[in-house]
């Protein structure tokens, strides 16, 4: 809370040395009555006047304190108005469990690098609007769009194989991104479709169907077939890619798919930069009331003290 705090006048400080002065030289003399054997009155004496002298000072370092006025820069950063809208379409079916996907790690699955690789796309899009779309054998928004970098990548981290049933509706998940992009304002909408399978037949929505919306919207799309060339239909991503004008990619592996997201990264990269202000917060209400309180206790323990 307090990290990259700082005084806006750090120089009142030096007004300790005015009340440390005050307290050497301008004791309060009054009349004093003396009893004899009074130890135990002395004792308990004492021991009040070093509490009062504690609250005073505390009152005294809390307002010079508020006096200095701690303060905190705080950086607020607005979304662009106008940045690239893109959905990322991820297939989730069955088959994404497939291992040695990943040459550096033979043991995890097709799912685990395409987490990994597309985390780190979303991390380079800090200007844009993103959307998650998952499927299997039905097809759903993971996440909307939005620009907050943490959710998405918290939504990507928390997928699973499965999550979606272990089947591919591939057209079903073009139909949902036209959804999340339907009436973004967006100066460019993007589709990212990475698969490992064949469309499963019977779906609720045709190719055709599914394309025309996708034209109608404006919506470029990206296809990524990953695995082996006959476990995906190339052909299909070929042309769904081709009558949007994007481009279809295949990845044997996951270097291959990561260099695939690095060049669509820069063929759609924005522009646009984020509009960012600083606002001070303003921190001096603490010492504020740390010395009121401290200054209250110590007004009340003199009267009931009866002494200076």
């Amino acid at each position: 809370m307090f990290e990259g705090l700082y005084f806006e006048f750090p120089k009142l400080v030096f007004l300790i040395f005015f009340f440390i002065a005050c307290e050497t030289l301008c004791k309060m003399r009054l009349p004093s009555i003396y009893f004899p054997h009074t130890s135990t009155f002395m004792q308990k004496s004492v021991a009040q006047s070093k509490t009062l002298f504690l609250l005073k000072w505390i009152g005294i370092v809390m307002l010079l304190l508020a006096l200095m006025s701690p303060v905190k820069d705080e950086e607020v950063t607005l979304p662009p108005e106008l940045g690239y809208d893109i959905a990322l379409l991820l297939d989730a079916s069955q088959s994404m469990q497939a291992q040695g996907f990943d040459s550096t790690n033979r043991a995890s699955t097709r799912f685990d690098a395409v987490q990994n690789i597309v985390g780190s796309f979303i991390k380079e899009r800090q200007n844009d609007n993103i959307g998650i779309v998952v499927f299997g054998q039905y097809s759903f928004v993971a996440s909307p769009l939005t620009y907050d970098q943490d959710i998405l990548s918290t939504v990507v981290d928390q997928l699973y194989i499965g999550m979606a049933g272990k089947y591919t509706a591939l057209y079903e998940s073009l139909a949902q991104s036209v959804n999340l992009l339907q009436g973004s304002k967006a100066k460019s909408k993007i589709a990212i479709l990475l698969t490992d399978g064949h469309n499963t037949p019977g779906g609720k929505i045709p190719l055709d169907v599914a394309m025309d919306l996708a034209k109608k919207e404006g919506i470029k799309i990206y296809t990524i077939g990953i695995g082996r060339a006959n476990e995906y239909n190339g052909e299909l991503l070929n042309y769904i890619a081709q009558e949007t004008g994007g481009e279809a990619f295949g990845a044997n592996n996951s270097e291959q798919l990561k260099r695939i997201y690095e060049h669509i990264d820069i063929l759609e990269k924005s522009e646009i930069e984020k509009e960012s202000f600083e606002y001070l917060s303003y921190f001096n209400i603490y010492p504020l009331f740390a010395a009121f309180f401290s200054l209250l206790a110590y007004v009340f323990l003199r009267n009931k003290r009866g002494s200076a």
